[in-house]
Protein backbone atom coordinates (compact mmCIF):
# COMPACT_ATOMS: atom_id res chain seq x y z
CA UNK A 1 0.00 0.00 0.00
CA UNK A 2 2.82 2.27 0.99
CA UNK A 3 4.65 1.45 -2.26
CA UNK A 4 1.54 2.38 -4.28
CA UNK A 5 1.32 5.75 -2.52
CA UNK A 6 4.99 6.43 -3.21
CA UNK A 7 4.52 5.45 -6.88
CA UNK A 8 1.47 7.72 -7.19
CA UNK A 9 3.39 10.58 -5.57
CA UNK A 10 6.32 10.11 -7.96
CA UNK A 11 3.96 9.94 -10.95
CA UNK A 12 2.18 13.11 -9.80
CA UNK A 13 5.50 14.87 -9.30
CA UNK A 14 6.69 13.80 -12.74
CA UNK A 15 3.51 15.06 -14.35
CA UNK A 16 3.85 18.37 -12.54
CA UNK A 17 7.46 18.71 -13.69
CA UNK A 18 6.48 17.84 -17.29
CA UNK A 19 3.65 20.37 -17.12
CA UNK A 20 6.03 22.94 -15.66
CA UNK A 21 8.53 22.35 -18.45
CA UNK A 22 5.78 22.64 -21.04
CA UNK A 23 4.57 25.89 -19.50
CA UNK A 24 8.11 27.20 -19.29
CA UNK A 25 8.69 26.28 -22.94
CA UNK A 26 5.44 27.95 -23.94
CA UNK A 27 6.39 31.07 -21.97
CA UNK A 28 9.81 31.10 -23.59
CA UNK A 29 8.27 30.82 -27.06
CA UNK A 30 5.81 33.58 -26.18
CA UNK A 31 8.62 35.80 -24.91
CA UNK A 32 10.70 35.09 -28.02
CA UNK A 33 7.79 35.86 -30.30
CA UNK A 34 7.11 39.08 -28.42
CA UNK A 35 10.79 40.05 -28.62
CA UNK A 36 10.87 39.37 -32.36
CA UNK A 37 7.73 41.47 -32.86
CA UNK A 38 9.24 44.31 -30.83
CA UNK A 39 12.49 44.05 -32.79
CA UNK A 40 10.57 44.07 -36.07
CA UNK A 41 8.62 47.15 -34.94
CA UNK A 42 11.86 48.89 -33.89
CA UNK A 43 13.49 48.01 -37.22
CA UNK A 44 10.46 49.24 -39.13
CA UNK A 45 10.44 52.41 -37.04
CA UNK A 46 14.16 53.05 -37.59
CA UNK A 47 13.92 52.31 -41.32
CA UNK A 48 12.92 55.40 -43.31
CA UNK A 49 12.77 54.26 -46.94
CA UNK A 50 11.62 57.59 -48.38
CA UNK A 51 14.44 59.44 -46.65
CA UNK A 52 16.91 56.79 -47.87
CA UNK A 53 15.63 57.07 -51.44
CA UNK A 54 15.95 60.87 -51.27
CA UNK A 55 19.58 60.68 -50.11
CA UNK A 56 20.32 58.05 -52.76
CA UNK A 57 18.89 60.34 -55.44
CA UNK A 58 21.19 63.10 -54.19
CA UNK A 59 24.08 60.61 -54.22
CA UNK A 60 23.33 59.74 -57.84
CA UNK A 61 23.25 63.42 -58.75
CA UNK A 62 26.64 63.97 -57.07
CA UNK A 63 28.33 61.07 -58.87
CA UNK A 64 26.82 61.99 -62.22
CA UNK A 65 28.10 65.55 -61.63
CA UNK A 66 31.57 64.06 -61.07
CA UNK A 67 31.43 62.22 -64.39
CA UNK A 68 30.10 65.31 -66.19
CA UNK A 69 32.86 67.56 -64.83
CA UNK A 70 35.61 65.07 -65.73
CA UNK A 71 34.08 64.63 -69.19
CA UNK A 72 33.92 68.40 -69.66
CA UNK A 73 37.54 68.71 -68.53
CA UNK A 74 38.52 66.40 -71.40
CA UNK A 75 42.08 65.33 -72.06
CA UNK A 76 43.62 68.79 -71.66
CA UNK A 77 44.98 67.51 -68.34
CA UNK A 78 46.42 63.95 -68.51
CA UNK A 79 44.26 61.37 -66.67
CA UNK A 80 46.85 60.57 -63.97
CA UNK A 81 47.45 64.26 -63.28
CA UNK A 82 43.74 65.03 -63.18
CA UNK A 83 43.23 62.20 -60.70
CA UNK A 84 46.18 63.42 -58.61
CA UNK A 85 44.87 66.97 -58.46
CA UNK A 86 41.37 65.70 -57.56
CA UNK A 87 42.80 63.89 -54.51
CA UNK A 88 45.28 66.64 -53.63
CA UNK A 89 42.54 69.29 -53.67
CA UNK A 90 40.36 67.00 -51.55
CA UNK A 91 42.96 66.65 -48.78
CA UNK A 92 41.27 69.52 -46.94
CA UNK A 93 38.24 67.31 -46.33
CA UNK A 94 40.47 65.02 -44.23
CA UNK A 95 41.17 67.65 -41.54
CA UNK A 96 38.30 66.48 -39.26
CA UNK A 97 39.75 62.94 -39.42
CA UNK A 98 43.28 63.89 -38.33
CA UNK A 99 42.71 63.34 -34.56
CA UNK A 100 41.52 59.76 -35.23
CA UNK A 101 44.48 59.11 -37.52
CA UNK A 102 47.01 60.46 -34.99
CA UNK A 103 45.48 58.37 -32.20
CA UNK A 104 45.48 55.15 -34.26
CA UNK A 105 48.04 52.46 -33.48
CA UNK A 106 48.74 51.04 -36.93
CA UNK A 107 50.54 47.70 -37.03
CA UNK A 108 53.03 46.64 -39.69
CA UNK A 109 50.41 44.33 -41.22
CA UNK A 110 47.90 47.21 -41.39
CA UNK A 111 50.45 49.49 -43.04
CA UNK A 112 50.98 46.81 -45.66
CA UNK A 113 47.22 46.43 -46.25
CA UNK A 114 46.72 50.20 -46.44
CA UNK A 115 49.56 50.39 -48.97
CA UNK A 116 48.15 47.53 -51.06
CA UNK A 117 44.72 49.14 -51.07
CA UNK A 118 46.34 52.39 -52.18
CA UNK A 119 47.95 50.57 -55.12
CA UNK A 120 44.62 49.04 -56.20
CA UNK A 121 42.69 52.28 -55.86
CA UNK A 122 45.40 54.33 -57.59
CA UNK A 123 45.21 52.06 -60.62
CA UNK A 124 41.42 52.18 -60.64
CA UNK A 125 41.28 55.97 -60.47
CA UNK A 126 43.76 56.40 -63.35
CA UNK A 127 41.83 53.93 -65.50
CA UNK A 128 38.51 55.63 -64.67
CA UNK A 129 39.78 59.10 -65.59
CA UNK A 130 41.24 57.67 -68.81
CA UNK A 131 37.96 55.92 -69.74
CA UNK A 132 35.96 59.11 -69.16
CA UNK A 133 37.86 60.85 -71.96
CA UNK A 134 37.54 57.93 -74.40
CA UNK A 135 34.00 56.48 -74.21
CA UNK A 136 30.50 57.90 -73.55
CA UNK A 137 29.36 58.70 -70.00
CA UNK A 138 26.56 56.11 -70.18
CA UNK A 139 29.03 53.32 -70.96
CA UNK A 140 31.35 54.32 -68.09
CA UNK A 141 28.39 54.38 -65.69
CA UNK A 142 27.00 51.04 -66.87
CA UNK A 143 30.36 49.25 -66.73
CA UNK A 144 31.11 50.68 -63.29
CA UNK A 145 28.21 48.53 -61.99
CA UNK A 146 30.51 45.54 -62.56
CA UNK A 147 32.66 46.30 -59.50
CA UNK A 148 30.23 44.80 -56.93
CA UNK A 149 30.03 41.64 -59.05
CA UNK A 150 33.81 41.32 -59.01
CA UNK A 151 33.66 41.82 -55.24
CA UNK A 152 31.42 38.75 -54.93
CA UNK A 153 33.90 36.70 -56.97
CA UNK A 154 36.85 38.03 -54.99
CA UNK A 155 35.11 37.37 -51.68
CA UNK A 156 34.67 33.73 -52.66
CA UNK A 157 38.32 33.37 -53.70
CA UNK A 158 40.09 35.36 -50.98
CA UNK A 159 37.65 35.62 -48.05
CA UNK A 160 36.14 32.13 -48.20
CA UNK A 161 32.64 33.41 -49.00
CA UNK A 162 30.43 30.62 -50.30
CA UNK A 163 29.21 30.99 -53.89
CA UNK A 164 25.74 29.45 -54.05
CA UNK A 165 24.15 28.48 -57.35
CA UNK A 166 21.85 31.52 -57.36
CA UNK A 167 24.75 33.89 -56.86
CA UNK A 168 26.70 32.20 -59.66
CA UNK A 169 23.66 32.62 -61.91
CA UNK A 170 23.49 36.33 -61.00
CA UNK A 171 27.18 36.75 -61.82
CA UNK A 172 26.61 35.07 -65.21
CA UNK A 173 23.75 37.52 -65.88
CA UNK A 174 26.10 40.42 -65.08
CA UNK A 175 28.71 39.08 -67.47
CA UNK A 176 26.03 38.75 -70.16
CA UNK A 177 25.16 42.39 -69.49
CA UNK A 178 28.81 43.31 -70.04
CA UNK A 179 28.83 41.41 -73.33
CA UNK A 180 25.66 43.28 -74.38
CA UNK A 181 27.39 46.61 -73.72
CA UNK A 182 30.64 45.72 -75.47
CA UNK A 183 29.14 43.57 -78.26
CA UNK A 184 32.55 42.25 -79.40
CA UNK A 185 32.50 41.35 -83.07
CA UNK A 186 29.64 43.76 -83.74
CA UNK A 187 31.41 46.97 -82.78
CA UNK A 188 34.90 48.18 -82.00
CA UNK A 189 35.93 47.59 -78.39
CA UNK A 190 37.80 50.80 -77.58
CA UNK A 191 40.70 51.20 -75.14
CA UNK A 192 38.27 53.01 -72.85
CA UNK A 193 36.15 49.85 -72.56
CA UNK A 194 39.22 47.76 -71.66
CA UNK A 195 40.18 50.42 -69.12
CA UNK A 196 36.75 50.19 -67.46
CA UNK A 197 36.93 46.39 -67.26
CA UNK A 198 40.20 46.61 -65.34
CA UNK A 199 38.97 49.65 -63.43
CA UNK A 200 36.09 47.61 -61.97
CA UNK A 201 38.54 44.85 -60.98
CA UNK A 202 40.91 47.24 -59.19
CA UNK A 203 38.07 49.04 -57.38
CA UNK A 204 36.68 45.68 -56.22
CA UNK A 205 40.12 44.76 -54.87
CA UNK A 206 40.22 48.07 -53.00
CA UNK A 207 36.78 47.41 -51.53
CA UNK A 208 37.68 43.90 -50.36
CA UNK A 209 40.74 45.26 -48.56
CA UNK A 210 38.52 47.95 -47.01
CA UNK A 211 36.21 45.20 -45.70
CA UNK A 212 39.21 43.55 -44.03
CA UNK A 213 40.47 46.83 -42.56
CA UNK A 214 37.01 47.83 -41.31
CA UNK A 215 37.33 45.14 -38.62
CA UNK A 216 40.70 46.45 -37.47
CA UNK A 217 40.57 50.24 -37.75
CA UNK A 218 38.10 53.09 -37.33
CA UNK A 219 36.24 54.22 -40.47
CA UNK A 220 37.87 57.66 -40.33
CA UNK A 221 41.32 56.03 -40.34
CA UNK A 222 40.43 53.76 -43.29
CA UNK A 223 39.10 56.69 -45.34
CA UNK A 224 41.99 59.01 -44.49
CA UNK A 225 44.64 56.39 -45.23
CA UNK A 226 43.05 55.70 -48.63
CA UNK A 227 43.16 59.37 -49.61
CA UNK A 228 46.75 59.78 -48.39
CA UNK A 229 48.08 56.65 -50.10
CA UNK A 230 46.21 57.33 -53.37
CA UNK A 231 47.54 60.90 -53.46
CA UNK A 232 51.09 59.60 -52.92
CA UNK A 233 50.56 56.80 -55.46
CA UNK A 234 49.29 59.16 -58.14
CA UNK A 235 52.09 61.71 -57.69
CA UNK A 236 54.81 59.99 -59.79
CA UNK A 237 52.35 59.26 -62.63
CA UNK A 238 51.23 62.89 -62.61
CA UNK A 239 54.77 64.30 -62.53
CA UNK A 240 55.88 62.00 -65.37
CA UNK A 241 53.62 63.85 -67.81
CA UNK A 242 52.86 67.12 -66.05
CA UNK A 243 50.88 69.82 -67.85
CA UNK A 244 50.43 73.12 -66.02
CA UNK A 245 46.66 73.40 -65.45
CA UNK A 246 44.74 76.62 -65.88
CA UNK A 247 42.75 78.22 -63.08
CA UNK A 248 39.52 76.99 -64.68
CA UNK A 249 40.80 73.41 -64.79
CA UNK A 250 41.84 73.57 -61.12
CA UNK A 251 38.39 74.92 -60.28
CA UNK A 252 36.71 72.03 -62.12
CA UNK A 253 38.88 69.46 -60.33
CA UNK A 254 38.09 71.07 -56.98
CA UNK A 255 34.40 70.73 -57.81
CA UNK A 256 35.03 67.06 -58.66
CA UNK A 257 36.54 66.60 -55.19
CA UNK A 258 33.57 68.39 -53.58
CA UNK A 259 30.93 66.35 -55.41
CA UNK A 260 32.77 63.05 -54.82
CA UNK A 261 33.05 63.75 -51.08
CA UNK A 262 29.44 64.89 -50.88
CA UNK A 263 28.32 61.78 -52.77
CA UNK A 264 30.00 59.45 -50.29
CA UNK A 265 28.53 61.42 -47.38
CA UNK A 266 24.95 61.36 -48.72
CA UNK A 267 25.36 57.66 -49.54
CA UNK A 268 26.21 57.07 -45.88
CA UNK A 269 23.10 59.02 -44.89
CA UNK A 270 21.01 56.80 -47.18
CA UNK A 271 22.43 53.58 -45.69
CA UNK A 272 21.72 54.89 -42.18
CA UNK A 273 18.08 55.52 -43.07
CA UNK A 274 17.24 52.14 -44.67
CA UNK A 275 18.81 48.80 -45.70
CA UNK A 276 20.88 48.54 -48.88
CA UNK A 277 18.11 46.43 -50.43
CA UNK A 278 15.99 49.62 -50.46
CA UNK A 279 18.66 51.94 -51.85
CA UNK A 280 20.35 49.65 -54.39
CA UNK A 281 17.62 49.76 -57.09
CA UNK A 282 17.64 53.58 -56.98
CA UNK A 283 21.18 53.57 -58.39
CA UNK A 284 19.66 52.61 -61.75
CA UNK A 285 18.69 56.27 -62.09
CA UNK A 286 22.37 57.14 -62.35
CA UNK A 287 22.42 55.31 -65.68
CA UNK A 288 19.30 57.18 -66.82
CA UNK A 289 20.82 60.53 -65.87
CA UNK A 290 24.13 59.60 -67.49
CA UNK A 291 22.35 58.75 -70.76
CA UNK A 292 20.39 62.03 -70.70
CA UNK A 293 23.47 64.07 -69.77
CA UNK A 294 25.54 62.48 -72.53
CA UNK A 295 22.82 63.08 -75.11
CA UNK A 296 21.87 66.64 -74.14
CA UNK A 297 25.18 68.18 -73.04
CA UNK A 298 27.82 66.16 -74.93
CA UNK A 299 25.79 65.10 -77.98
CA UNK A 300 26.49 61.41 -77.35
CA UNK A 301 24.06 59.05 -79.14
CA UNK A 302 21.66 57.08 -76.95
CA UNK A 303 22.63 53.41 -77.16
CA UNK A 304 19.78 51.07 -76.21
CA UNK A 305 22.22 48.17 -75.84
CA UNK A 306 24.16 50.07 -73.16
CA UNK A 307 20.96 50.69 -71.21
CA UNK A 308 19.96 47.03 -71.53
CA UNK A 309 23.40 45.77 -70.49
CA UNK A 310 23.58 48.18 -67.55
CA UNK A 311 20.13 47.06 -66.44
CA UNK A 312 21.20 43.41 -66.47
CA UNK A 313 24.35 44.17 -64.44
CA UNK A 314 22.49 46.27 -61.86
CA UNK A 315 19.71 43.67 -61.59
CA UNK A 316 22.39 41.08 -60.83
CA UNK A 317 23.94 43.27 -58.11
CA UNK A 318 20.52 44.00 -56.60
CA UNK A 319 19.65 40.29 -56.51
CA UNK A 320 22.93 39.39 -54.79
CA UNK A 321 22.37 42.14 -52.21
CA UNK A 322 18.80 40.96 -51.61
CA UNK A 323 19.95 37.35 -51.12
CA UNK A 324 22.49 38.47 -48.53
CA UNK A 325 19.71 40.31 -46.69
CA UNK A 326 17.41 37.26 -46.83
CA UNK A 327 20.14 34.94 -45.54
CA UNK A 328 20.89 37.55 -42.82
CA UNK A 329 24.62 37.13 -43.10
CA UNK A 330 27.26 39.80 -43.05
CA UNK A 331 26.98 41.72 -46.33
CA UNK A 332 29.93 41.31 -48.68
CA UNK A 333 28.57 42.80 -51.90
CA UNK A 334 28.83 46.60 -51.79
CA UNK A 335 26.23 48.99 -53.12
CA UNK A 336 27.41 50.06 -56.56
CA UNK A 337 28.18 53.70 -55.58
CA UNK A 338 30.48 52.50 -52.80
CA UNK A 339 33.13 51.47 -55.31
CA UNK A 340 33.36 54.85 -56.97
CA UNK A 341 36.28 57.23 -56.61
Amino acid sequence: MCKKRIARAELSSGLQQTSFRRDRGALAQLALGRALRIDARMTAASSRPLVAIFWMLVTGFCFVAVTALVKYLGDGVPPAQAAFLRYLLGIGFLLPMLPAVRAAHVTRRQWWLFSLRGVFHTGGVILWFYAMTRIPIAEVTAMNYLAPVYVSIGAAIFLGERLALRRIAAIVVALIGTAVILRPGFREVAPGHIAMLFCAITFSGSYLLAKIMADEAKPAVVVAMLSIFVTIGLAPFALANWVTPTGAELGLLFLVACFATAGHYTMTMAFAAAPVTVTQPVTFLQLVWAVLLGAIVFAEPVDVWVILGGTLILASVTFITWREAVLKRRPITPPSPATKL
